[in-house]
Parts: C-alpha cells; sequence; structure tokens
C-alpha cells in the first residue's frame, strides 16, 4: 500500500464521519500497476478477449493508457461477458466476467476504498474483507463455542440468488463524493 493510501487509512480511523471528497489521485500508474500484478493470471477473458499474458507483453505502455484514459475521464467499462455454470442440481447460475482493464480499474478502487471502509467493520466481520475468508469464519466460531456459553446457533443458507436484489445495505455516516463536480485538474493535481 502507498503511502498516500496509508494515510487515508490513518484519516479514516481517527475520525469515522470524515468525508473524502476527492480520492481519484490515489488511483496512479503505480496502484494500477499493482493491482494488475494482483489479478489471476489464468483467469477468464471478458469480451474484448484480452488475457493476462496478452496485457503483460506490453504492460507499462497498457497501464499508461489507461491511467491517461482516467485521468482525462475517458475511461469507459467495457460490457461483462456472461456466462453459465452448471450447478449440482442441474440448473444453471450466470456470472459475469469483466474485461482485464475493468478487473485493473475495480482492484485499485477497492484498495483505495479499502482503506477507508475497513475501519468501520467489526473484527467479528469476515465477509468480502481483505486477509479473511469463510475459513477464518469458521475457526472463530468454533473458538466462540467452545470458549464461550452459547444457547443458540444460527444456520442461514441463502439458495435464492435474486432474494439479494431486495436487501439494502445500510447507509453509512462516511461518505465518498462521487460528483464529478471538480474540475479534473484539481482532482489530479
Amino acid at each position: 500500500m502507498s503511502t498516500q493510501i496509508d494515510r487515508i487509512s490513518e484519516l479514516a480511523k481517527e475520525d469515522p464521519k470524515r468525508q473524502f471528497f476527492s480520492i481519484a489521485h490515489l488511483i496512479t500508474p503505480e496502484t494500477l500497476y499493482a493491482a494488475f500484478r494482483g489479478l489471476r493470471k489464468k483467469a477468464s477473458a471478458g469480451v474484448d478477449g484480452v488475457t493476462y499474458q496478452m496485457y503483460e507483453k506490453d504492460d507499462a505502455r497498457n497501464i499508461q493508457q489507461l491511467y491517461k484514459r482516467l485521468k482525462e475521464g475517458k475511461y469507459r467499462a467495457q460490457p461483462l461477458r456472461r456466462v453459465y455454470i452448471p450447478e449440482e442440481n442441474g440448473k444453471e447460475r450466470p456470472i459475469s466476467i469483466p474485461s482485464l482493464e475493468n478487473k485493473i480499474v475495480q482492484k485499485a478502487t477497492g484498495e483505495v476504498l479499502n482503506a477507508i471502509y475497513e475501519q468501520d467493520f467489526l473484527e467479528c466481520s469476515y465477509g468480502f474483507r481483505p486477509g479473511r475468508g469463510p475459513h477464518q469464519a469458521l475457526d472463530e466460531v468454533g473458538r466462540v463455542i467452545c470458549t464461550k456459553p452459547t444457547s443458540w446457533i444460527l444456520e442461514l443458507d441463502i439458495d435464492d440468488r435474486k432474494a439479494n436484489q431486495r436487501w439494502q445495505c445500510t447507509p453509512t455516516d462516511k461518505e465518498v463524493d462521487s460528483s464529478r463536480s471538480h474540475r479534473r485538474r484539481e482532482i489530479y493535481s
């Protein structure tokens, strides 16, 4: 993580209600390159058909061009490639595969946003957090059950993925201004 992103993380921790109005300057060619290097090399290509190996052949130039398009506001995410994966019950589950550059931008942006929002999570939260996953969550459940009095355990299995579309996220006091009202020179200077 860069020093600037570390500083954003510190600021978010110091003041949970702090609002961040300009974070685009944190997405630099270096953060884009680090995001690219952090991608799975054998991942499927998006609609453009570009693989990791193809992009890697001229990665320095590709990253610079991507950064230039981001900085000038000319970057446009490409459509997702839809693929259907068979499930055990005979049904198919749709998944969407972004293009390689979309993955790079998403990963770099995620790093910046994680630096801001990671401070808000409780230690007992494991879902979709950096360095945490289901195995650590199960270890924690096992530790709690074995060391603390437990009256009940609730098991949930959401098998209808469409149900997720009705759920609403609770807004947080911490906001990142996503408006484009700032002039690009101010954001990136």
